[in-house]
């Protein structure tokens, strides 16, 4: 029976995609590098985020990753404020709570900008927790997730992850926890069958996971 879980924020409660992907353009353009398009984005998008920045020709010979990553947040967080959530979100998490499963966020989010959001959008009340990094640098939110689940000792059978990407499902893994993908987000579908989990079109489909186990 699935008692917890676990969301990924970024594409998957917030409707950030083309934000992200117009940041990621305004920085190629400034570089004098060539525009992508959005199915090329949702292609080569990964973690680290330096990778995908590389991938997408980036130089950073040019402007180095720090200083992009200071940049876009500055640019990213009062717009991100702007871009709402996904439609299937707010009824979602009120049946969650209805049916008393613990929501939680973990997101490679620096966790001030994370409450910000969160705050901004009037959903910290859904969850028990909203867990986000101690940088802006978006490196990997596992040892937060890893840490956090054991701190609690949580049953792992109890546990459900739902994210947008493959590391999203490398998370619930380390965790040793049941997770399922969202195709709304920074990832392609064709990305996402990688993970050999059920892919949903919104975290609406999280309600469908569960009964699979209640």
């Amino acid at each position: 029976m699935i008692k917890h879980v676990f969301f990924d924020f970024n594409g998957t409660i917030i409707n950030d995609l083309v934000l992200c992907y117009d940041l990621l353009n305004e920085f190629l353009e400034e570089q004098g590098k060539e525009k992508i398009t959005l199915d090329r984005y949702k292609d080569i998008f990964r973690f680290p985020i330096k990778e995908y920045y590389r991938l997408a020709g980036i130089d950073f010979d040019i402007e180095s990753y720090e200083s992009l990553s200071i940049k876009f947040i500055k640019k990213y967080q009062p717009a991100s404020l702007k871009c709402g959530l996904y439609d299937a979100v707010i009824p979602t998490l009120k049946k969650l709570n209805e049916m008393n499963i613990k929501c939680y966020i973990i997101s490679a989010s620096e966790k001030n900008n994370l409450i910000e959001q969160c705050e901004s959008y009037d959903i910290v009340k859904y969850f028990v927790d909203i867990l986000g990094i101690e940088n802006i640098h978006a490196k990997s939110k596992v040892d937060i997730a890893v840490n956090y689940i054991n701190d609690k000792k949580l049953n792992k059978d109890e546990v459900l992850f739902i994210g947008d990407t493959l590391h999203d499902k490398e998370v619930a893994d380390a965790m040793g926890v049941k997770s399922c993908l969202v195709s709304c987000g920074h990832q392609s579908v064709n990305v996402l069958k990688n993970a050999n989990v059920n892919i949903y079109s919104d975290v609406y489909g999280v309600l469908e996971e569960i009964n699979k186990y209640n």
